[in-house]
């Protein structure tokens, strides 16, 4: 590490690459993931920021999360991984991996944006996570990619599940329902049709031995959560069937 000028740590991209064991071996490569423009802008013979490593590696990350989710999470929904990826990959999540590796120090800024507390600002450090991982699959390969990417998908999407589960269909009925004191809802599985490639699930919610919605699926899972949020959604509207004679 050296100081830099403002008196801020910096840390050189060799340091940085032995440190983290990356399977980066262009140190040239790496100085440029780790380059943001005001630097160019201030050193004329830097000749690249890192912008377009970062747009790489935005879809790279997207790839790479779609496919850890899809292989993860088979009970999941499309909306349900959609969602999930999303938060895996907006600015503040991250940025936090970016944290996690200590880039804020690495980073080269111009005077100006180190001054202005650059090294810990979401974006600058979600940018250069981004053009790291475009780096990184630059060099290598996707399979090193996804063994870079994914130790840091392991430990966040356990938290993010349990944030998603607060807004799960089934959370919030068995809420309302256990609010109503009507007890915990009850799922059952009324119908399966189509062929063993396609099977498709009808699953109907009771609630206080009542039947407050139906969904159906490829799975019982998915199923029962279209059937869950029929029945938050038939609660809004007011419009429950009937109860049975």
């Amino acid at each position: 590490m050296s100081h830099h000028p403002d008196g801020d740590l910096e840390e050189s991209p060799g340091s940085l690459m032995q440190r983290l064991g990356l399977p980066i071996r262009n140190l040239l490569l790496l100085t440029r993931a780790l380059t943001h423009r005001s630097y160019v802008n201030e050193h004329p013979e830097a000749l690249e920021d890192n912008e377009r490593l970062e747009f790489l590696g935005d879809a790279v990350l997207d790839f790479v999360v779609g496919a850890w989710l899809y292989n993860h999470y088979p009970e999941m929904s499309e909306g349900e991984l959609t969602r999930m990826r999303s938060a895996l990959v907006r600015t503040e999540q991250l940025a936090v991996f970016a944290r996690e590796l200590g880039l804020g120090s690495a980073m080269r800024l111009g005077h100006g944006e180190t001054q202005a507390g650059g090294r810990a600002r979401p974006l600058l450090l979600c940018s250069t996570f981004e053009a790291l991982v475009g780096a990184i699959y630059l060099e290598t390969d996707i399979g090193r990619t996804c063994e870079f990417v994914h130790p840091f998908l392991e430990r966040a999407s356990h938290d993010l599940l349990v944030e998603m589960d607060r807004y799960d269909p089934k959370s919030r009925l068995q809420e309302w329902s256990q609010a109503q004191k009507l007890g915990i809802p009850n799922y059952v599985t009324v119908q399966t049709s189509g062929p063993d490639h396609a099977r498709l699930f009808e699953v109907e919610v009771m609630v206080g031995g009542r039947l407050y919605g139906r969904g159906s699926g490829h799975s019982k899972q998915v199923a029962a959560h279209a059937a869950a949020q029929a029945a938050l959604d038939a609660i809004d509207k007011d419009t429950l069937p009937k109860p049975a004679d």
